[in-house]
């Protein structure tokens, strides 16, 4: 059911246009005898409208290789591109973080025209974009509620509309629902699910649990203890519509894929 690790990067780049392409990539903090190798080698192509989810143990370097997709940090050696271009903070990608991130003093309908405004969305658009995003993560009528009447969950929804705002391609996720209670975060991995198929959109998602990359995922990468480096690379096609949650995660198909992702993951920590 595994592919090779590497096997991906020159398939992907031979068919369908890489969304995101990371080249040869080491990348290290610190200096001297204090420097510490968080990632690397390292090489995979993204290619549009994948849902890739990256697990590991922690420490791996998963959030430093979305960091490095973001635009945050710049390689220590090797090349990352977002469709053939440098990465550019905020430009290219939403980024969703653990935390919402909100500012609580504001509207929720403020704090995504906050990013419509930095998107350079003219302001006589804003409140029906607004409105759309609010439908879009299940929080339609919302706009005009303060970030603390609303609970952990709706802000995590919030923090995801205001990443789509700028109508940016290409959705970074970095461990967004690990604060949450279990009820919560199964239903905002449904929703993220069917949002990921409807708009079609690339996104790299970072996570801990096996599940949820399995449940999530088109294609799930497993990374190493430090410095990460791919120890699995595995597609996942499982069905993307006409299934409850319930029967998805009830198919064989679904089991064994699970399975494999949580000995990869052990095999690595």
């Amino acid at each position: 059911m595994s592919t090779a690790p590497e096997a991906r990067t020159t398939e992907a780049a031979g068919s369908v246009a890489a969304a995101v392409s990371v080249r040869d990539v080491d990348h290290v903090y610190g200096r001297g005898t204090s420097a510490v190798r968080a990632l690397g080698p390292l090489s995979l192509d993204v290619p549009a409208g994948e849902f890739l989810v990256l697990v590991g143990p922690s420490g791996c370097g998963k959030t430093t290789l979305l960091r490095l997709i973001a635009g945050f940090e710049t390689p220590t050696s090797g090349t990352v591109t977002v469709r053939g271009e440098t990465p550019r903070p905020g430009r290219q990608s939403g980024v969703v973080f653990q935390q919402p991130r909100l500012f609580p003093w504001r509207t929720v309908g403020d704090n995504i025209g906050l990013a419509l405004r930095y998107a350079g969305v003219p302001r006589a658009e804003r409140p029906s974009r607004v409105a759309r995003l609010l439908d879009r993560v299940g929080l339609t009528g919302t706009a005009d509620r303060r970030v603390w009447e609303i609970s952990g969950g709706q802000q995590q929804r919030v923090a995801i509309a205001r990443a789509l705002a700028g109508d940016r391609e290409l959705l970074l996720l970095d461990e967004p629902f690990a604060a949450l209670d279990a009820l919560t975060r199964e239903r905002l991995q449904e929703d993220l699910r069917r949002m990921g198929h409807e708009t079609g959109s690339t996104s790299v998602f970072v996570t801990h649990s096996v599940d949820e990359a399995v449940f999530l995922a088109t294609r799930v990468v497993v990374l190493s203890r430090r410095p990460g480096v791919i120890t699995l690379d595995l597609p996942v096609d499982l069905p993307r519509t006409g299934l409850d949650p319930d029967e998805l995660r009830g198919l064989p198909e679904y089991a064994a894929l699970r399975a494999e992702t949580g000995a990869a993951v052990r095999a690595a920590a």
